[in-house]
């Protein structure tokens, strides 16, 4: 199996944003945030510091994505109801079939993706991501949860991510981590390093290299020190966003039916608990 990953050189990044408009056009990231307040982007680019570190005075630059991490939350908090998918590597042709809810690792590449079609929008997984990395993108006739795919269409034509390709710096090093002479591996040799704390371990494949200094302000800045937890409304907050889409057709009205029942045994269990 491989495993995509990406290394950001925080000695090359310039903090230009390149990376970031380039994702936004490409894959038409609304601008803003979505009715939660989450920032809806894919790739963003924010400053730190200048500040005091251990090492001496910094500042860098925190270019963030999904991390389509090792074990990543966003999929276990999904509620969509599990489904068979099979899935086929692009070099030996090999399937496997396995049950999926409408996010998923993918057990040939190792990217987090996400099944549009079935998403509900509820915004679970996007409470569940300690990196803030997803967002619901409202912008269409229903809600649907968003997210950096690592360009995966891209790749399947031959192409670099969109934000590898437009970086001025050669900042961000994309590859598969199972190749011992990839970029990336090579970097991971370096010490490149992900954001993970005691509290989140849960194997980021972005890492970042940089001076002690620069890493220093990083990683006290931007590694998250708890793991969250899906919203705990999630079942309410769906009912809100399907009775806020515009709903066609028999299937639509039967996601209504359900979200209604949904929400009876959420307040079932509430009174329970109490």
């Amino acid at each position: 199996m491989s495993q995509y990953a990406m290394v950001i050189d925080l000695e090359k990044c310039i903090g230009c944003h390149a990376c970031s408009v380039a994702c936004r056009a490409e894959w038409e990231v609304p601008v803003g945030k979505d009715s939660e307040g989450r920032e809806q982007h894919r790739c963003w680019v924010d400053r730190l510091g200048p500040a005091k570190t251990p090492h001496g005075l910094s500042s860098t630059y925190y270019p963030g994505l999904c991390n389509h991490c090792d074990e990543p939350s966003c999929v276990e908090a999904c509620p969509y109801d599990l489904e068979k998918r099979t899935f086929v590597d692009k070099k030996t042709g090999k399937e496997v079939t396995m049950e999926v809810a409408a996010t998923w690792k993918d057990p040939f590449d190792g990217t987090v993706q996400i099944n549009k079609e079935g998403c509900w929008g509820c915004g679970a997984c996007a409470d569940a991501c300690p990196y803030g990395a997803r967002y619901i993108n409202e912008e269409g006739d229903e809600p649907k949860a968003d997210k950096c795919t690592f360009c995966v269409e891209r790749l399947a034509v031959g192409k670099e991510p969109a934000c590898v390709q437009t970086c001025l710096a050669g900042a961000r090093i994309f590859g598969d981590l199972s190749d011992p002479d990839s970029e990336v591996s090579k970097y991971i040799k370096k010490g490149a390093v992900g954001l993970e704390s005691e509290e989140v371990k849960i194997g980021p494949n972005v890492s970042y290299y940089g001076n002690e200094r620069d890493m220093s302000l990083l990683t006290s800045t931007c590694t998250p020190m708890t793991k969250p937890v899906a919203n705990v409304n999630t079942r309410r907050l769906l009912m809100e966003r399907l009775a806020k889409s515009t709903f066609k057709g028999v299937t639509n009205f039967a996601l209504i039916g359900m979200a209604g029942g949904l929400l009876l045994d959420t307040e079932t269990d509430k009174k329970e608990s109490e």
